[in-house]
């Protein structure tokens, strides 16, 4: 019998950081690792998933759920809000309130759900006011995940020491790197009581770096990624607008994530292509 699992949510969903060309959107993410996993114990797993970078709250409540809803799932990971954390114009309650809807109409599905809270990034001293804002919103996500009980499964990554390693972190210091990816899939899997093949290996001790480079790299990070950011923002664009869900139906990983890819994109081409009908 076929079980179904369903990924919602933003950059971190997507799989952003976890960058593989030979997949949708270009990467990979925690999300088809676990789905691969679960499909070499069972090869009945299926998985969709309709994460897009930049995704704010409300798009993804408005998008996302009620398509994920419909499949039927039998385990929902919801990760949300992080992108609202970092707009200090958005009424951080409102946003609570609103997540925490959403979470009441995930789990009135039957589904198993999956909640994370958001990891306490060590930041730039610019960036500092956004890490209270994180604090408040992870305590909103524990609170329901003790209301619901064993509806729902608590990915409280914030505790995870291992990720205050910057070796985990992709270059704009906001996303999770192949490495960053790999172990949550771990962790999640661990989680479910899934048995998995994944394999992390401790980092060594990390290089120092003197303060004169340590500068010179938070001045180059700034430039390449935060101000652009913000510019986005200000501008109303963001990165996933032009993007469709990776896996917007569900699939079977036991059959090959890359040949499914490939066939969808030699489908899509082939339509592109065809001439009008007359």
């Amino acid at each position: 019998m076929s079980r179904l699992f369903v990924a919602i949510g933003d950059s971190f969903t997507e799989g952003v950081g976890d960058w593989e060309p030979r997949l949708p959107n270009g990467v990979r993410g925690w999300a088809d690792r676990v789905a691969k996993q679960l499909s070499k114990e069972d090869p009945q797993w299926r998985y969709a998933n309709l994460g897009i970078r930049s995704r704010r709250l409300d798009r993804i409540i408005e998008e996302q759920i009620e398509p994920a809803l419909a499949m039927n799932p039998d385990v929902i990971s919801f990760y949300a809000g992080g992108n609202d954390i970092l707009e200090f114009r958005k009424d951080l309650d409102k946003v609570l309130a609103d997540y925490r809807a959403a979470v009441d109409r995930l789990a009135a599905s039957g589904a198993q759900i999956l909640l994370f809270t958001g990891f306490d990034i060590p930041v730039h001293p610019m960036l500092a006011p956004f890490k209270r804002r994180n604090w408040k919103f992870n305590d909103c996500v524990r609170e329901l995940a003790a209301q619901y009980g064993d509806t729902v499964t608590l990915v409280d990554y914030w505790q995870w020491d291992v990720y205050a390693d910057r070796r985990m972190w992709d270059v704009d210091k906001l996303h999770m790197n192949r490495a960053g990816h790999r172990y949550m899939a771990i962790r999640i899997l661990e989680l479910l009581g899934a048995n998995h093949q994944l394999v992390f290996e401790p980092f060594a001790d990390a290089r120092r770096i003197g303060f004169i480079q340590a500068t010179r790299r938070d001045v180059e990070w700034l430039r390449q990624w935060v101000l652009p950011m913000f510019g986005r923002r200000l501008r109303g664009v963001t990165l996933g607008d032009e993007l469709a869900p990776r896996w917007p139906q569900p699939i079977y990983p036991a059959q090959g994530m890359k040949k499914l890819h490939r066939k969808r994109s030699r489908h899509k081409i082939a339509n592109l292509t065809a001439p009008p009908a007359p």
